[in-house]
């Protein structure tokens, strides 16, 4: 279980296994049960609502809340660099460890006990989710926003690296002459709902008027 909150900062600097391939398997566990729960529970949403859903009760901020209500942060292995860097607060950290303890809790436990930590920490959050589908739905958000402003349609680019069985992704998507990104994610649809979720924060205190600073937002060359 150790195993699971090694983030690979820690993994450089001392003897051991990150929790990647943890990550890997916990997403796709993470994944068949929130699918299975709002499948048995929700008879009479179609497929799309579903789809919108799942999609916003795994996304990485769905993640990361979950993370910080039960002090993961706490707990995990950081490398010295990442430590003073404010690693145990920051979302990408906090949701891919949640999803790497979700594996070890399927491998050491079976399906069942897997299930029930969904059952336990997420059952408030499906409910919410479900009462306004689409919610975290970040890039269908982004591309009804850009509409409205009258900014052009949003690009993706998403490239991939690693091995086939523990690939990681990266996504930017360019709206105008603005460049989001980059962000990470364990699939293609990770990655860009993350790319999306920073161009759409953007856009959105833009419009209101707000000023903000956006060290991952990059003028398009």
């Amino acid at each position: 279980m150790s195993n699971a909150l090694r983030h690979r900062s820690w993994c450089s600097e001392n003897k051991g296994n990150s929790n990647e391939r943890l990550e890997f398997l916990g997403d796709a566990v993470l994944g068949l049960l929130v699918a299975k729960n709002i499948f048995e529970n929700y008879p009479d949403k179609p497929e799309g609502d579903l789809a919108k859903i799942r999609s916003g009760v795994v996304s990485s901020q769905a993640l990361y809340e979950v993370a910080q209500e039960i002090h993961l942060g706490d707990a995990i292995a950081l490398g010295i660099g990442e430590e003073s860097a404010q690693g145990r607060q920051k979302e990408s950290i906090l949701a891919d460890s949640f999803e790497a303890l979700l594996g070890a809790v399927f491998l050491d436990g079976g399906i069942e006990t897997a299930k029930l930590v969904i059952e336990k920490l997420f059952s408030e959050k499906i409910a919410l989710t479900a009462l306004e589908p689409g919610l975290m739905d970040y890039k269908t958000r982004l591309q009804e926003l850009t509409v409205q402003i009258s900014e052009p349609a949003p690009i993706y680019f998403v490239d991939a690296d690693g091995p086939d069985h523990e690939k990681r992704f990266c996504a930017t998507v360019e709206i105008g002459a603005h460049r989001f990104g980059p962000t990470y994610g364990t699939s293609k649809k990770k990655a860009e709902q993350e790319a999306a979720n920073l161009a759409y924060s953007f856009f959105e205190f833009e419009e209101k008027g707000e000023k903000i600073g956006s060290p991952s937002r990059t003028p398009r060359d």
